[in-house]
């Protein structure tokens, strides 16, 4: 275990002697803090004292008969006046004067606790500044400087994030909270001694019953985990539910299935639903038995200190009040010091990846001065047998005994099949790798004897996807080569071809590239990168693949710049289009890891090896290989945006007019899409309380009961302030057995508030459980309904996918319970603890109210105070942050390019100029974090010394009793304090408003296709007949291409239309429309003549069943899959047989054990192809249409499965309207009406006869025999 983590004190191995210093001096200030309120304590119990003796002196001289002599009661006789023990009573208390000095006392602890706790803060924090400040810079250096190697081990997210919350993890670790532990330690401390020295018996009972309150900490903790545990996992299955239904919603959809889904749904939510309110329940216990446990040791404590001061007499009433709360504060310090041990671990863990690396050599180090650097460069690179494998893939063999030449001055280029190791000899002439074996010279020095920085600077590099800075163009090209003039610059830009594009730019050389050049199409971006590149006037030119990600336009002019480029420098080209390469010098064949071949482009022709293959690959397929490029490129370009931009982009470079004018909508588009998705993360307005309580609304009684509960819970403070005070006046009553007998009412009450509490407790946890579990439910139910309404097209946005949707029921809902129960019980909970306080304190001596109301404000403050101090500085660091971290993840994302133009010292003193602002910061707010500490710490102690001098001039002057002060200050002070507690909880409040304010937009939502059964028309003879008139269309999702261009075409009743084309022509397309999935943009579906717009959907559905490629199945039995065709009605077991029956699917159901219950298992992984396809087909004629769908039914099938299923097929289509999409053409030749698709259009219509006979489209298909993709 000690090897996982740093050693606590190792944390601060960067600090200097200052800081150590700093941290030494605050150590010491904190410890002295610590023992503030225990010697407060002190002076409470001798003002008890005082309090107690004058009460006893003013009763024995209300008998007119005594008087004070030599302070000692006399009778006016002068004899002595006795006791019934005989002991002599002490008179002449001057109480004013007594007080005073109290509250004396009193200031002057809350001054020195204003300097510790100040310097305390401040110095740990400022210390703690400075050193993470020292590991930013230390831990951004060293990254900078390793080798390419090791960032392929390690991703560049988490090395991202560990900048970012690693290192604020340490700081932690290493701040204030060292110090707020110290002084919680000491508190602990200092508070038993106060104990053991004020009274060792009663200290030692109250320290025996205090485990009881600990077991019942640990508990609950433990079993609230366990509990969470079990919900989450109650919460899956509905959670699985929701995510099959949300990932196969076209079935759902298609079948009417809504409904049906969201009752499911609802019936697992309820497991979860119970084992919500089974943890509300057990927390409402533990809280209970936590306070009923909290008042019985009162009562003990109480009843056994008030027999010492009795009876034995071995203690004061102020001894009393110091043992009992010294113990009782040490007690809640120690419990109070266990966050910090918190933060100190994830402080050492998160420390363990950072100082490793910080620690860690780099192999190949860029900032070393080492290695010699040679004075002439002619520029000859050789590799001697060189063997070679990523380190991230030990594995895998990339150059196996590579012998190449590269003579000086000459063009060569590397070819060979993709992962032959071309693009790797590049890397290793970089020297961003070492070879495992043999070496890579230049001018026959290894090239790993020469000096690193000086070796880069000798090379440019153009690669396949150029990465530009997030700044000018001018700084980019700047880039290349340090102290470059704004004349070479432009001179660069000449020979790149890129001077032209660049001034017709608005700011020209100013004009921002964007982040990673997202301004710049690939063409001028690749024309920057030579720029770039050409600056630096390299003698040695590797170029990687430079043009193949740009269209024929850019690529000419590019490849023109190249030419020019390679004049008179050694270059090494690595190219996949040959047209690119035909006139190098040489070159030299790879495969597999070796130069197998090398020579001049007809030389190598004749030797009909690797080249010879790629040659004629390429020729043949001429336009195949443009194609194939292409759509590889597409890949790449993984979301959708981007390639978005890509494409608008490569229109931009064939000034073609159409493109043009398409350009602007497409950009318009493309920023609708943006805007759209930055909202739906960003502004979130919070929801209103009021309407999140409606959905509240069933569960009123029992709010009713929780608030009820939560009142009693409020009230228990001030009762407790009243029994306290009435305990300290029973001390100055001078009938023993009236004493006695009020003591122990006293503790019977104690005891009986305790039990009271505990079932209040309980019933507030358990009612607020039971309620916010309801509403839970019935908003994750809802919500769950929302998105069944939705239409398709909302689903393809990839904010509302599966995943995402899900997360959103699980969490939001959970959240939104915050904002009701709970806080409602938190809100009457304050009101009823601060009402009553008020009441009482008022009620008994409201001047001294006044007074201590005076300090509410300020108490009340520093409570908020210290729950904001630790939340509200983690948010403000990390924005100061984000600068720094834009650099650092640049740097990171593109750290080859720094490499090869040896930038990384520029990326490091610039993320270091970066840090300056937020270091400043960090110091300054040191100091104000510490001022509003002492602050808050100080503030108790003058409230106390200001409330007791004047709770002493009036029970001197105005003969107020002196418990009434102790009962007025505890009162007030102690609901001040849970005042204070009470506003630290509203986190979650936020939060929960913020979730229901999301689920209330997903609510409000009006979906473009309404699913209501009311709206739209239906009628009853539904005949089929079907029509597509001039309907254009585009998916959502890609704006920029229209799928449907205008399609026409019309189908009779019982006739069957068969659609054929290759695909992306728009046949699937055709039938989602039908179905209502989406609307056409443009032209209409008709539907009996009707236009499907204004039909209502449900009803429309049911009058289609669809059988499609990939049949969706739910997990369930094969019999309710197979009733899922009808989920208006309950569909009988002899239909589901029928259905089968005509689905060929009967007699192989028969064959299972559990025949029609067997379980499909999830998405039908249990059945074959086949045997899904066929239940799909059953589902669909249980259905009954009218219009019957089939989406390549077929195509999946092998021979034998498809033959059947095709007969299934067949039978089904019997009398009805039937749409079939097929890529196999031996399916569909019976068909009435065939339709063949291009590009969203119908090119030709007919029979198959027709269609033969006319020689066209359909007859080239067929006699190829091709199917069509």
């Amino acid at each position: 275990c000690k090897a996982l983590t740093v050693g606590f004190f190792q944390l601060f191995r960067f600090a200097t002697w200052k800081e150590v210093l700093m941290m030494v001096v605050g150590g010491v200030c904190s410890l002295v803090h610590g023992a503030a309120s225990p010697l407060m304590l002190l002076v409470y119990g001798m003002m008890t004292n005082t309090f107690v003796d004058y009460e006893l002196e003013v009763q024995e001289l209300a008998d007119p008969n005594k008087t004070c002599i030599n302070n000692t009661i006399t009778w006016l006789d002068g004899t002595v006046a006795e006791r019934p023990d005989n002991s002599t009573t002490y008179c002449g208390v001057d109480i004013e004067a007594e007080m005073t000095k109290f509250a004396l006392y009193y200031v002057g602890i809350g001054v020195g606790v204003l300097i510790l706790s100040y310097f305390q803060i401040a110095l740990w924090v400022s210390a703690a500044a400075r050193q993470i400040q020292r590991i930013r810079k230390m831990y951004f250096r060293k990254i900078m400087r390793m080798e390419i190697g090791w960032f392929d081990c390690n991703s560049i997210g988490e090395l991202n994030t560990r900048i970012s919350d690693d290192i604020n993890k340490i700081n932690n670790a290493i701040a204030d909270q060292v110090s707020i532990f110290i002084e919680r330690i000491s508190t602990f401390i200092f508070g038993f001694m106060v104990g053991f020295i004020g009274g060792w018996k009663l200290t030692l009972v109250v320290i025996a019953v205090s485990p009881l309150i600990g077991l019942a900490a640990g508990l609950m903790a433990m079993s609230v985990a366990r509990l969470t545990g079990r919900e989450l996992k109650a919460y899956a299955k509905a959670g699985a539910v929701a995510d099959e239904v949300l990932s196969s919603l076209r079935t759902v959809a298609a079948f009417g299935g809504e409904h049906k889904e969201a009752e499911r749904y609802d019936r697992n939510l309820v497991e979860a639903q119970a084992w919500g309110i089974k943890k509300g329940a057990i927390i409402g216990v533990f809280q209970g038995y936590l306070w009923c446990i909290i008042f019985l040791c009162y009562a003990l404590a109480f009843w056994y200190g008030s027999k010492l001061v009795i009876e034995t007499k071995e203690l004061t009433p102020g001894g009393l009040v110091q043992v009992f709360f010294g113990v009782l504060m040490g007690a809640m310090n120690l419990g109070q010091a266990s966050p910090c041990l918190e933060a100190f671990a994830s402080g050492r863990a998160a420390a363990k990846s950072i100082f490793d690396t910080i620690d860690r050599e780099p192999e190949i180090d860029c900032f070393s001065e080492e290695g010699h650097t040679l004075d002439k460069v002619k520029g000859d690179i050789e590799f001697h047998n060189v063997h070679f494998n990523y380190p991230s893939r030990p594995e895998v063999k990339i150059l196996d005994d590579l012998n190449v030449v590269v003579k000086a001055g000459e063009t060569t280029a590397f070819v060979g099949p993709s992962g032959s190791g071309k693009s790797t000899t590049i890397q290793l002439i970089q020297r961003f790798y070492d070879p495992k074996e043999g070496m890579v010279t230049l001018d026959g020095h290894d090239i790993r004897s020469l000096n690193i920085q000086w070796l880069r600077s000798l090379i440019g590099i153009v690669e396949q996807e150029p990465v530009l800075f997030a700044t000018t163009i001018a700084e980019n090209i700047r880039y290349g080569r340090p102290g470059v003039t704004m004349e070479e610059i432009i001179e660069a830009a000449k020979q790149a071809n890129a001077y032209n594009f660049i001034m017709d730019l608005p700011q020209k050389f100013d004009t921002l590239v964007g982040e990673g050049g997202g301004q710049m199409s690939g063409g001028q971006k690749q024309r920057i990168a030579i720029a770039r590149a050409l600056v630096r006037n390299p003698r040695i030119l590797l170029l990687d693949m430079a043009t193949s990600a740009l269209d024929n336009e850019s690529e000419a002019i590019v490849q023109e710049a190249l030419d020019k480029a390679r004049q008179g420098r050694t270059t090494i080209s690595i190219a996949h289009r040959l047209s690119t390469i035909r006139n190098a010098d040489v070159l030299v064949g790879f495969e597999h890891g070796r130069a197998v071949e090398r020579g001049t482009h007809s030389q190598l022709l004749d030797r009909k090896g690797v080249y010879f293959t790629l040659v004629t690959l390429q020729n043949q397929g001429k336009d195949t290989d443009r194609v194939l490029e292409c759509s590889l490129f597409k890949l790449k370009c993984l979301s959708y945006r981007r390639s978005l931009r890509q494409r608008t982009h490569s229109q931009m470079s064939n000034n073609i007019p159409d493109a043009i004018s398409g350009k602007f909508e497409i950009h318009s588009d493309q920023f609708e899409i943006e805007e759209e998705e930055t909202n739906n993360t960003e502004v979130i307005e919070a929801a209103p309380v009021a309407r999140i309580l409606k959905y509240n609304r069933p569960e009123w009684p029992y709010m009713l009961l929780g608030s009820l509960g939560a009142a009693i819970n409020g009230s228990v403070n001030p009762i407790y302030a009243l029994l306290f005070s009435e305990i300290l006046g029973t001390f100055s009553i001078q009938d023993l057995d009236e004493q006695r007998r009020q003591i122990n009412g006293i503790c019977i009450l104690f005891v009986s508030i305790g039990v009271m509490s505990f079932f209040s407790q309980f019933l507030q946890g358990y009612s607020f459980a039971k309620s916010g579990e309801l509403l839970t439910r019935r908003l994750r139910k809802v919500g769950f309904q929302a998105m069944l309404k939705q239409e398709i097209g909302w689903f393809d946005n990839p904010f509302n996918s599966p995943g995402a949707l899900t997360t959103r029921l699980a969490t939001d809902a959970s959240m939104v319970q915050g904002a009701t129960g709970s806080q409602i019980g938190m809100i009457v909970n304050s009101l009823t603890n601060i009402g009553a306080s008020f009441i009482i304190a008022y009620y008994f001596s409201w001047k001294l109210s006044l007074v201590v109301t005076c300090f509410l404000p300020l108490i009340g403050l520093s409570g908020v105070f210290q729950a904001k101090m630790l939340t509200g500085f983690a948010n403000e660091d990390k924005n100061a942050l984000e600068a720094a971290g834009q650099v650092s993840s640049e740097a990171l994302s593109n750290i080859r390019t720094i490499a090869g133009l040896a930038k990384e010292k520029h990326f490091v003193s610039q993320y270091e100029e970066q840090l300056q602002t937020p270091y400043k910061g960090a110091k300054k707010k040191a100091h104000v974090y510490g001022i509003c500490f002492a602050f808050a710490q100080c503030v108790i102690f003058m409230a106390f010394a200001a409330s007791f001098r004047y709770g002493g001039y009036l029970v001197s002057n105005e003969g107020l009793p002196y418990m009434m002060v102790f009962r007025v200050i505890s009162a007030l002070v102690t609901s001040a304090t849970a005042l204070g507690r009470a506003s630290s909880f509203t986190p979650d409040y936020a939060k929960a408003k913020i979730a229901a304010a999301q689920l209330f937009k997903l609510l409000d939502r009006v979906p473009k296709i309404s699913m209501s059964n009311t709206e739209g028309q239906s009628w009853d003879d539904f005949k089929g007949q079907i029509e597509f008139k001039g309907c254009r269309f585009t998916y959502p999702s890609r704006p920029d291409i229209q799928v449907l261009r205008g399609l026409e075409v019309s189908v009779h009743p019982g006739q069957t239309l068969a659609f054929v084309g290759s695909s992306g022509c728009g046949k699937s397309t055709s039938v989602q429309l039908l179905e209502r999935f989406y609307d056409p943009d443009e032209g209409q579906v008709l539907i009996d003549g009707r236009p499907s717009v204004s039909i209502s959907v449900p009803f429309l559905r049911s009058q289609i069943g669809i059988v499609s490629q990939e049949p969706v199945l739910f997990d369930c039995s094969i019999a309710e899959n197979i009733q899922y065709g009808d989920n208006s009605r309950t569909v009988s077991m002899k239909e589901i047989v029928e259905a089968a029956k005509k689905a060929y699917l009967h007699d192989f159901v028969m064959t299972l054990p559990d025949k029609y219950e067997t379980q499909v298992g999830a998405q039908g992984s249990q059945l074959s192809r086949g045997q899904k396809q066929r239940i799909a087909i059953a589902r669909a004629i249980v259905r009954n249409p009218k219009i019957l769908l089939l989406d390549e039914a077929t195509s999946a099938l092998d021979t034998e499965s498809e033959k059947v299923v095709q007969a299934a097929l067949d039978e089904a289509r019997q009398g009805r309207t039937c749409i079939v999409i097929a890529h196999r053409l031996s399916t569909i030749q019976t068909a009435d009406i065939i339709a063949v698709m291009s590009q969203g259009v119908v090119i030709e219509k007919g029979t198959h006869e027709e269609l033969m006979a006319r020689k066209a489209a359909y007859y080239k298909l067929v006699t190829t025999g091709a199917p069509i993709s």
